[in-house]
């Protein structure tokens, strides 16, 4: 029995994923079809890149709320950057190495800059990660407005719409191929790096890592300079694919990476989970989203199913941890 346990814990929710698909693939004659599963791929991307960044920070045993927000003043960042160096340059939009690489650089520091402000407040400061991140929500989404006026900014390069809408071979969209990219890096880091066994470290005994004279602060820190990193990356993706950026962009990505991360079955404690996990999580609730559009249920009843599969998976997990304890006794 203890072998059944091992396979399932390692398969993680994969089981639900082909239940899912075997299922839908059942009711709906549309749901298999090759474009709608790369419909579905490409949809989820986003998640499952600012996921691989949540999958970091509640690896440690913490929480980033403002990934949203985020997204949002990184986009407005890039955005506001290009149109002056367009008006510099008598037209829009610009091809230049200068309306693009720069505003893309600006973009990713922004984020940087809001990822480590939440690191210092959560690690230093010691203010808990929830509120810290909570208000980082707040003042990132206001200076999304600030910046960009309340107005909504459209028209960029074509470089910028070829990394939202670009396919490779005419059929794989590059969103699919980045997101996939993120997962397998930061695998890497996780399983074969000091500072992935930090992370691990860290949320599962901080204080016997700082024993070990680990510097904790600076891991902390990292991991939420991480998640803001892949929220740029998210945010310069979103903006090539609808061709604008707004300050409402990026609401209720929060809740959406959340859940991918949870439902992965990384463990809302902190240490213990996988990034590609975060992935699976990610494509089922992309996969539960398809699927409720293809039956024609109203969108209003997709975040009752979302909400109650995250407090499925925080279930299963207390259960799972308490099963943990009482086997080691």
């Amino acid at each position: 029995m203890s072998k059944i346990n091992k396979i399932f814990s390692q398969l993680g929710v994969i089981p639900v994923l082909v239940v899912l698909f075997v299922i839908l693939s059942i009711i709906s004659p549309y749901f298999l079809q090759i474009n709608n599963i790369i419909n579905i791929l490409h949809q989820v991307s986003i998640t499952a890149i600012i996921g691989v960044g949540m999958t970091f920070v509640i690896l440690t045993g913490g929480i980033d709320l403002s990934v949203g927000s985020i997204v949002a003043l990184s986009g407005l960042t890039m955005a506001v950057t290009h149109k002056f160096f367009s008006a510099m340059e008598m037209g829009e939009p610009q091809n230049t190495l200068l309306s693009i690489v720069v505003p893309i650089f600006l973009a990713v520091i922004a984020a940087v800059c809001m990822g480590f402000i939440n690191g210092i407040m959560v690690s230093v400061s010691m203010v808990p990660a929830f509120i810290m991140t909570f208000g980082m929500q707040n003042m990132a989404r206001g200076s999304a407005y600030i910046i960009s006026n309340s107005n909504t900014i459209s028209v960029f390069p074509n470089a910028i719409r070829f990394i939202g809408n670009g396919k490779i071979a005419g059929i794989l969209p590059i969103p699919i191929v980045i997101a996939i990219s993120m997962v397998l890096i930061a695998s890497w880091v996780l399983n074969s790096t000091k500072f992935g066994r930090y992370v691990y470290a860290l949320g599962s005994n901080r204080e016997a890592l700082k024993l070990s004279g680990v510097n904790t602060v600076a891991v902390e820190i990292a991991v939420y300079v991480i998640s803001a990193f892949v929220c740029a990356i998210g945010a310069i993706i979103l903006v090539g694919k609808l061709n604008v950026s707004q300050p409402v962009a990026g609401v209720g990505y929060e809740m959406d990476a959340i859940a991918a991360v949870i439902i992965g079955g990384t463990s809302i404690y902190g240490g213990k989970g996988k990034v590609s996990s975060t992935f699976v999580g990610a494509l089922l609730v992309g996969t539960i989203r398809n699927g409720l559009n293809l039956l024609n249920v109203p969108s209003s009843v997709q975040p009752v199913v979302i909400g109650a599969a995250i407090v499925v998976a925080v279930f299963y997990d207390k259960m799972k941890s308490k099963h943990d304890i009482a086997g080691t006794e």
